[in-house]
């Protein structure tokens, strides 16, 4: 099945069963919504009916040929990233790369390990230039 991010906006909840999804690979609602539960209150009937929605939206596949519907992630983790990243880029910080990235920075401590890291990445992205 091609994959179908460029009109998917997932939700908040959304998320968090993709994420579920992503980590464990397909499963049932009940396995999702106990996953879910570990972190907040949620009902199973709210988690079915979104699951029945994504599964609309073409977020999640669904196996019907078992007795227990399986679930799957029809959208990757990381198209699903770039996606929001880019959504989120163009609103938040009307599309500046380096206003994102020096917001980022100066929120919170960041570590030795995690300026090096940046650094390696930066220097990689000079070279595919080159």
């Amino acid at each position: 099945m091609a994959e179908k991010t460029t009109h998917i906006k997932p939700t908040e909840s959304e998320l968090e069963i993709l994420q579920v999804l992503w980590q464990h690979g397909p499963n049932t609602v009940r396995f999702v919504n106990d996953e879910l539960s570990k972190s907040k209150e949620t009902g199973y009937t709210t988690t079915l009916k979104l699951m029945q929605i994504m599964h609309e939206k073409g977020m999640v596949n669904r196996d019907e040929s078992g007795r227990s519907h399986i679930y799957s992630a029809a959208i990757t983790e990381t198209a699903t990233q770039k996606q929001l990243l880019d959504r989120f880029l163009d609103t938040a910080f009307r599309g500046s790369a380096l206003k994102l990235v020096m917001q980022a920075l100066g929120n919170k401590k960041t570590s030795q390990q995690d300026l090096n890291e940046i650094r390696n990445l930066l220097d990689n992205l000079k070279k595919e230039e080159k």
